[in-house]
């Protein structure tokens, strides 16, 4: 009896759905937070388009370095483009309903593309050991097989990890309300507002989240400490610098991207707050993506040296056409 019950509700769940309240719900002045979202949404995707399209011309920009920051540029633009087109769309027309499939396909790519950031920025971590610690053997150990390799672990792996949890999380039957107070399809969300004990996969959200976050934040830790140890000893004050940048750079995005995830997952459920869950996301998922191409091109002379060049280059080209063609018309 209790199977045919479940079977029911797993049913009605696949042909009602949810309901999303969205950003802040009962919050005043919603609107004006959505278009200053819509804009962070455009300058990131302007500048992680620019990052990827800069390395991708610039012959001095095709070193591993750089290949692992277009894949993380990538990665970026994916995530912030899987929550805020759909939460623009359902403020401004008004929606709240969202199939149980169109859920369940928002929370794989969100999950597969956070874990593969996860694992993209330890190993790029990875990277700079070997470059300021065995620069010798640096081309040896980071070829380009060795990059391919190691952007298809980040997206398999984050693709993987997403599919076990997606599939679970959205087995579960819904009681009562489907409302949903955020945003976006997110796990923890979903789990409020299911029937069943949800305790033991939420101790299994726990042990995901210390192999994909804390691990990985231990590695990148020690790597910078053994960094900054061979730093110290340098003698050259333009290669010290030079190295502290590069570091200081990946460390900024690592904060800002392990900060929110880790608050997040590694909470007991019943110290989440929706309003603290909107607020992480937001910095998580939307503020940190448009972040990472600014600091890495800011505090890079290398990236500002070849866009100045590839800009330079543009319109000289484009100066010649209009002289060519003011020529042609006398």
């Amino acid at each position: 009896m209790k199977e045919i019950e479940d079977m029911e509700r797993r049913n009605e769940t696949l042909n009602t759905g949810f309901i999303l309240l969205g950003l802040f719900p009962g919050m005043k002045h919603v609107s004006f937070l959505v278009f200053i979202i819509l804009l962070i949404y455009l300058v990131a995707l302007t500048a992680n388009t620019s990052l990827i399209l800069l390395i991708w011309v610039d012959p001095r920009l095709h070193t591993p370095m750089y290949f692992l920051l277009s894949q993380l540029a990538i990665m970026d633009l994916t995530l912030i483009s899987s929550t805020v087109p759909k939460m623009a769309n359902d403020f401004f027309l008004r929606r709240t309903n969202i199939s149980h499939v169109a859920c369940g396909t928002q929370i794989f790519f969100f999950l597969t593309l956070g874990i593969a950031e996860c694992i993209l920025l330890t190993l790029m971590s990875y990277d700079r050991y070997v470059a300021i610690c065995n620069p010798l053997r640096y081309p040896i150990i980071m070829s380009q097989r060795a990059c391919i390799q190691m952007t298809c672990v980040s997206w398999l792996g984050g693709a993987l990890i997403s599919l076990v949890h997606t599939a679970y999380v959205m087995h579960f039957p819904i009681c009562g309300s489907r409302k949903i107070p955020h945003f976006l399809c997110e796990v923890m969300a979903i789990l409020k507002i299911t029937c069943e004990d949800t305790s033991s996969y939420e101790k299994a959200v726990v042990v995901t989240s210390i192999v994909v976050l804390l691990l990985p934040l231990s590695f990148i830790l020690s790597s910078y400490t053994l960094i900054f140890l061979n730093v110290l000893r340098m003698n050259s004050p333009k290669g010290r610098n030079k190295a502290l940048a590069t570091c200081s750079s990946h460390l900024t995005v690592v904060s800002l991207y392990y900060g929110p995830a880790i608050v997040v997952y590694m909470r007991p459920s019943y110290y989440h707050s929706p309003r603290i869950d909107q607020v992480l996301f937001v910095l998580g998922a939307i503020l940190t993506p448009m972040m990472n191409p600014l600091i890495y091109s800011l505090r890079n002379k290398e990236v500002v040296g070849a866009l100045k060049k590839n800009l330079g280059q543009c319109l000289t080209r484009n100066r010649c056409r209009t002289i060519k063609l003011i020529q042609s018309k006398w």
